[in-house]
Parts: C-alpha cells; structure tokens; sequence
C-alpha cells in the first residue's frame, strides 16, 4: 500500500448538528477532493484507562475500535475486504497510519488528490489526530450556539439509539460550548482553520473560496452547483445527517418553536459568555499567515 502524503490529509471537525454534512457535501464536490461517510476512528482508538488499564499504559488500540471498523469498511464503504489491512492488536500509531492509508487508497481509485475526513466529534482528538497524522490540517465549522442547541436536542429525540438516548439540554449547551472552547485553543496554529456556518451559509462562493486558499487547491464552480450529487453517498439517514438539496438563506428558527421560554432563557444565560465573534477574526488572521 502506497504511504499517503500528509499535507493532503483535511479534517472536518465541529459540535455535532453545525453543519458539517453541508460542508463537507460542498468540498467534496470539488474534483480533487474525496470524501467518506464518518468513520469515528479517533472516537474509538483510545482505550478507556479504567476499563483497559494494560492497554492504555502500553500505548494499545481499544478492544472497541475493530468492530467499529469492521462495520465501517462493510456497512458504510461496502468494502470488507479492506479490514485485512488493519492489524487487531497494533499500538495506536501504526493502527492509525494503516487506516489512513486505506482511506487515500480509496481516494486515489477515486482519481483524487486531497482526502478530506469528516466526524464532527474528532474536534476531541485533535491532540492524537495530530500526534499521529503529522502534517494534517483542520476546519473547525462553528454555528450560533442557539441553532446547535435546539438542533441537538430535536434530533437525539427523533433518533435516540443514534445518538445513546435523549440529550438533555444541558449537555447539548455543554457540547456546544466544549466544541467552541477547544477551537479556541488551536486558533493560533497555521493548520487550523475556522469557518461560520452563517457565513457559509449566506456566502456560499467567497466562504468556499477561503477554505480552497487554506487547502490550496483552485475554487471550482460545480462546488455549489453540484454539491446534492455527492450529499447521499455521505450521510446516514438513520442518524438524522441529512443535506439541504438547497442552500437555505433564512432556515426555520427551531430555538423558539421547540423550546418553551424557560428552556430558551436558560439556553441563553448558559451561551452569553461566549463570544464567537472572536472566532472569525482569528481566523482571517490565521489564513493570513499561510500566504
């Protein structure tokens, strides 16, 4: 198998219900980009110090992470034969370097030169993702906090064996904010790169056009024009990750109408102290640097 080149490796990361299915739809649209549903591989290379002591001091996959792939490769990508690449019980960097390098064998049959991997929840891994996948770079999408909240909390009801039960609405306050915080501790890093859901949203073309200068590839066109063509291969209908066939200016305001006026002021107390504003400055600062 081919080693992949690092600098060609992105990762889509952000709280859970930002968006990060539309924009990874919108990139991968791109003709030298390929992607893949979620893998959660980070989600499941970490063993749990107190459940596998011995694994975890040595520096051990998790028991849990090959079922995870084994599902993944036939489930998802419908291509078990892929799994004899993996080794069972390998440390976790050469476990990660082999799957890496599955994923740019399948963007190479796929005649791409930039894989981009896409699981919102990896925003918590950034330190294994970077320790193992050296060289890699990160867009951080980033929605109201508002919108993300009620989002959560209407989807871990429509889908609760998806998403482990209901969410409470304090813990999907948390995710919000945790997500928000651990992007501000990578601003100042070139290889990070943070993009507003609103932006995107409202400026479809010149918002694109910046992460294509941040990956250094060409914006193309066909990136909002054909973007619903690639959505389906990418999402899972069961978990509630669906993509807009049309970018949508003005998206219903599920804050008020699944909320009561409680649960929307505790919502706000609870999101005042963050300022996301902060985010977007950064950012442009950040892209700068990589000219």
């Amino acid at each position: 198998m081919i080693p992949y080149r690092r600098q060609n490796t992105i990762f889509l990361v952000g709280c859970p219900r930002s968006g990060t299915t539309f924009l990874q739809s919108l990139l991968a649209a791109h003709s030298q980009i390929a992607s893949f549903p979620e893998s959660k591989f980070f989600q499941y290379l970490v063993p749990e110090p107190e459940d596998q002591p011995r694994r975890y001091k040595y520096g051990l996959v998790s028991r849990r992470s090959y079922p995870r792939m084994k599902a993944f490769f036939a489930d998802e990508l419908h291509r078990p034969e892929l799994l004899k690449h993996l080794s069972k019980f390998p440390f976790q960097g050469l476990y990660t370097r082999q799957f890496i390098n599955i994923l740019h064998q399948l963007k190479q049959e796929k005649g791409k030169s930039i894989l981009l991997e896409k699981t919102p929840e990896h925003i918590n891994h950034i330190h294994e993702i970077e320790k193992y996948v050296p060289g890699a770079k990160f867009i951080h999408l980033v929605r109201n906090g508002t919108d993300v909240v009620a989002s959560l909390y209407e989807v871990t009801r429509k889908h609760p064996l998806w998403w482990g039960g209901e969410w409470p609405l304090d813990w999907c306050i948390y995710r919000w904010n945790q997500a928000i915080e651990i992007s501000q501790q990578h601003l100042h890093k070139p290889n990070h790169f943070i993009v507003r859901y609103e932006s995107l949203v409202q400026n479809p073309n010149s918002t694109l056009k910046n992460i294509c200068e941040f990956i250094d590839i060409e914006f193309e066109d066909n990136m909002v024009n054909d973007y619903s063509r690639v959505a389906s291969d990418l999402t899972r209908l069961a978990s509630g990750r669906t993509v807009k066939t049309e970018i949508e200016r003005q998206p219903r305001n599920k804050f008020e109408t699944l909320l009561n006026d409680a649960q929307q002021q505790s919502v706000l107390n609870h999101l005042s102290q963050v300022d996301i504003t902060q985010l977007t400055n950064k950012s442009i600062t950040t892209a700068a640097l990589l000219d």
